[in-house]
């Protein structure tokens, strides 16, 4: 019941659904949809005033971030920016907050670049994802990213930040705002929560220095001054699967035929789910799980059920997910492969000169 109401204010939302019910349920929602909207700008006024204090950490800083809920293929994309820095001989460190995890709020050291000193239990999937397919990389998890930053130049002595979803995080200062759209729906319905997708009203885009067009079709080209702002489009495919418990990747054109089971746990699994159908994958069933969810008896229960009353013979999941399931019983591992995804952005030359400029 509870799926099926994300699932209907997600289309509503994202201006996917667009009935007279629908829009009747959005004009419900807009007075709440307008007082947020009021508090996100006096929010921002606050911090740009100097009544809310924005702190400074002696090293450049790069925000990487939504306007919207529900993805927008943040993850590679973070991870596609931390190894071209690091591809130019620089340290880096990315800031969470470590979102799901145990010690989410305190300031820990996920990885010092050469060893992950955490599992995805304790600091959430997605910095330990990174952490984990990242050699080099230093990460490091707290709700107070100043705090978790200073604790890096004290034990690991980064050259640049990384602030993972970092756009509306305004107590720390950033050399750099790198906001993220969605090709397909930008701004969802236009409205702010909870009557559209918008963390904050549109015009906070403007404090975006750079602009991603994700999950854009392959040979999409964005303007380089849209709007105002240097632009580049990213495309997401997934690439291959990697069986759970180790070994090489294996072509998808090598798992067409059998019946498959498709489980995720993140924002818009029906993504995965079509991009899956894209690359000729068989799924005779599929389970969506809420974003950050953590894989626990309950949870592995339900999935081994599903997949025997589905008559599946193997199961598919994303690398998100994948790190999570550690618990899964051998049996049920061995038929499991995890997808690997690829990302490119148009220009990369031209995204690193100006990530090299906007840099001090």
């Amino acid at each position: 019941m509870k799926s099926d109401i994300s699932t209907y204010w997600q289309g509503v939302a994202s201006g996917a659904r667009t009935s007279t019910q629908d829009q009747l349920a959005t004009m419900f929602l807009l007075p709440f949809g307008f007082l947020y909207s009021l508090i996100q700008q006096m929010r921002a006024i606050l911090y740009r005033i100097g009544i809310f204090k924005t702190r400074r950490l002696p090293r450049p800083v790069i925000s990487i971030g939504n306007i919207t809920v529900g993805g927008t293929g943040k993850t590679p994309v973070t991870a596609y920016i931390a190894r071209l820095l690091m591809e130019q001989g620089f340290k880096v460190a990315m800031l969470s907050r470590g979102y799901g995890g145990s010690l989410e709020g305190q300031n820990v050291i996920v990885s010092d670049g050469a060893t992950v000193m955490l599992g995805p239990g304790e600091c959430g999937d997605e910095p330990y994802l990174l952490a984990s397919t990242l050699p080099g990389l230093m990460v490091v998890i707290g709700s107070d990213r100043y705090a978790a930053g200073q604790l890096a130049l004290q034990q690991l002595s980064p050259d640049i930040f990384i602030l993972d979803d970092g756009f509306q995080h305004l107590s720390l200062w950033r050399d750099l705002n790198i906001l993220l759209l969605d090709c397909r729906r930008p701004l969802g319905n236009g409205w702010t929560l909870p009557a559209g997708l918008l963390r904050e009203p549109p015009g906070a885009s403007s404090r975006a220095d750079i602009i991603i067009m994700t999950r854009c079709p392959a040979g999409t080209s964005i303007s380089r001054d849209t709007p105002g702002k240097p632009a580049f489009a990213s495309t997401h495919q997934l690439v291959d699967a990697q069986p759970l418990q180790g070994g090489s990747p294996v072509s998808f054109s090598a798992l067409i035929g059998p019946g498959f089971m498709a489980f995720a746990g993140i924002a818009q699994p029906e993504f995965f789910f079509s991009g899956l159908r894209d690359q000729g994958i068989n799924l005779v069933h599929t389970l969506a799980f809420p974003d950050h969810v953590a894989y626990d008896h309950a949870r592995l229960e339900e999935i081994s059920a599903a997949m025997k009353e589905s008559g599946a013979e193997y199961l598919i999941t994303t690398e998100k997910d994948g790190v999570k399931l550690s618990h899964l019983s051998p049996d049920i591992a061995a038929v499991t492969y995890v997808t690997r995804l690829d990302i490119g952005i148009e220009r990369p030359a031209d995204l690193l000169t100006l990530l090299r400029n906007l840099l001090p």
